[in-house]
């Protein structure tokens, strides 16, 4: 059985001092009102103009994030791959609405497969569909409401974006993964993703589209879009997550008075993650799996299914991913026994991405154990090492 307690192996990557800053990190998550205070305070910093990006890259930005460019992440790239920890590029600026912008997030994901092409170290790119179009128009899609004229052409621009990203991917045979997102506009994401698979997937597992398994409905969509595949003659990528915007889903749901799509316990949750993972190992033959979750227990789990189906480690079809600064007990552990495993990386300028790094840090806190497990783990390490 694999130990996730191994903090020698799991910190081996990080210098004293990086430790030490990773644990400053997450001492100031920890602390609830600290990190509301403080993201208020960035928030009101940052629009004012104040000097505080230099604070936030020396403490957060630098936990969490590659860089502010590609180039910038070269030396982390280097550095889990020296470990057998592999690196997908993720460009993290959010919540842009001009075409401009959108044109901009297509350069990076193709910048991104054009850097993952050169280096086995980069063995992934990934993207959200709200980079390349705008929000409400996914939500009035997956509404299925009549677009005007210009909103037609508004959407078939940005579909063409992600075609535009798919096709550069084929052409590198660098598989690219389409990042699940609000579910009021996951319908229209899982359509265009439906799309890509038919045209890239028709040799092997190219696109990859996110289950959010904290969704009573997607191990019914993992099944369904199984059995299509079969009869439509394509291959699918999945990846599943827990999902990351519960507290949002509920309370629109309660708001708007519709059934609530989150699962109504974390049990429930673990329970459906874990048959995803069990349908998918089991049919490897169609799908390719990535397993993108801080979960202990379901990590351990998928290498169980693994060990007793005599699937060897670095199966080229099955993946385990974790995010940068989080969980390294899990991904470093996994990757000493040869298990693929990679971390998400993401890269934008620091002011762009501090809607990345404020969910990281609300996700961190409203989860239960995460940053304590952080914490318990990156202790125990700071004291082996002054044990030694």
């Amino acid at each position: 059985m694999i130990d996730f307690e191994n903090t020698e192996i799991a910190f081996a990557n990080k210098s004293d001092r990086h430790l030490r800053k990773t644990y400053f990190a997450f001492r100031l998550i920890a602390n609830r009102w600290l990190n509301l205070i403080g993201i208020s305070l960035l928030r009101t910093a940052l629009f004012l103009r104040l000097p505080v990006q230099p604070i936030i890259r020396a403490t957060v930005f630098n936990v969490f994030c590659g860089g502010e460019s590609i180039e910038d992440c070269e030396d982390r790239i280097q550095e889990l791959g020296q470990f057998n920890v592999k690196t997908i590029l993720d460009y993290s600026v959010e919540g842009k609405q001009r075409e401009a912008d959108f044109d901009r997030t297509l350069g990076k994901a193709v910048a991104s497969i054009e850097r993952a092409s050169k280096d086995t170290n980069v063995p992934f790119c990934v993207f959200k569909v709200t980079g390349l179009m705008p929000f409400d128009l996914l939500k009035k899609v997956s509404a299925q409401e009549e677009l005007t004229e210009e909103e037609s052409l508004v959407f078939l621009r940005g579909r063409n974006r992600v075609d535009i990203i798919c096709q550069n991917a084929f052409n590198a045979g660098i598989p690219v993964m389409i990042d699940a997102e609000e579910s009021w506009i996951q319908d229209a994401i899982d359509e265009i993703a439906l799309i890509m698979m038919h045209r890239y997937n028709q040799e092997r597992p190219l696109v990859y589209n996110t289950a959010q398994m904290y969704r009573h409905d997607r191990l019914d969509y993992i099944k369904n879009l199984y059995q299509q595949s079969i009869e439509e003659k394509f291959f699918v990528g999945l990846k599943l997550v827990r999902g990351a915007y519960m507290e949002k889903e509920r309370a629109r749901a309660a708001r708007k008075g519709y059934t609530d799509p989150i699962q109504p316990n974390k049990a429930a949750t673990d329970a459906d993650f874990n048959r995803g993972l069990e349908f998918c190992i089991d049919r490897l033959d169609r799908i390719a799996l990535i397993c993108a979750t801080h979960n202990e227990e379901s990590n351990r789990y998928l290498t169980e299914l693994m060990e007793e189906r005599e699937i060897i480690a670095d199966h080229p079809r099955v993946h385990f991913s974790q995010l940068l600064g989080m969980s390294d007990h899990i991904s470093f552990n996994l990757a000493k026994v040869h298990y693929n495993v990679t971390k998400y990386v993401p890269y934008g300028p620091i002011k762009e991405v501090m809607p990345y790094l404020i969910r990281r840090a609300n996700e961190n806190t409203s989860i239960a154990g995460q940053t304590s497990r952080e914490l318990r783990l990156i202790e125990a390490e700071m004291k082996r090492r002054s044990e030694k």
